[in-house]
């Protein structure tokens, strides 16, 4: 993984991490003197999951096999410059471990020099192909038990 603080002519910044994520460090980090545009996404523990009809959810435990999580996160990094080759800085950062209601789980945020140059639609489809690709588990702790959470994905061939 390129390191939290590393800066080049095209900022990138991905890891997974276990501790809390600073939305504010990451933008700067991806920031250039060009940049006029940054996009931002942001994912949360909800306490109501809408997908289990209304059940209240203390908490989130996110598992990754962090090798490969590690791998797949370069490999959307780099579609995403190859799809929108204007945009500067690239974000993607995982959290793992138990997160309470509230808590940010991941950001994925590009910066570019405009906001027309596809810097919306970079950061939609690195938040998209985050959880269509890397292998991370979520588990849901309810006062009614704990549930795995099943994705849609099913890696084809190449993936």
């Amino acid at each position: 993984m390129k390191s939290p603080g590393m800066k080049t002519s095209h900022p990138t910044i991905l890891f997974i991490t276990e501790e809390e994520i600073s939305p504010g460090t990451l933008v700067k980090q991806i920031t250039l003197p060009s940049t006029g545009a940054v996009v931002f996404f942001s994912g949360i523990v909800r306490e109501t999951s809408a997908k289990n009809e209304g059940r209240i959810t203390k908490a989130l435990s996110y598992e990754v096999y962090q090798p490969m999580a590690e791998e797949k996160i370069h490999q959307i990094e780099k579609e995403m410059r190859e799809k929108w080759p204007e945009v500067e800085g690239i974000a993607i950062v995982q959290r793992v471990g138990t997160m309470e209601a509230g808590t940010t789980t991941t950001i994925v945020a590009c910066s570019s020099a405009h906001r027309d140059s596809g810097v919306f639609e970079a950061a939609r489809y690195g938040i998209d192909r985050l959880k269509e690709i890397v292998p991370v588990w979520k588990k849901e702790i309810s006062p009614e038990g704990d549930t795995w959470v099943e994705g849609h994905y099913h890696p084809r061939p190449g993936e």
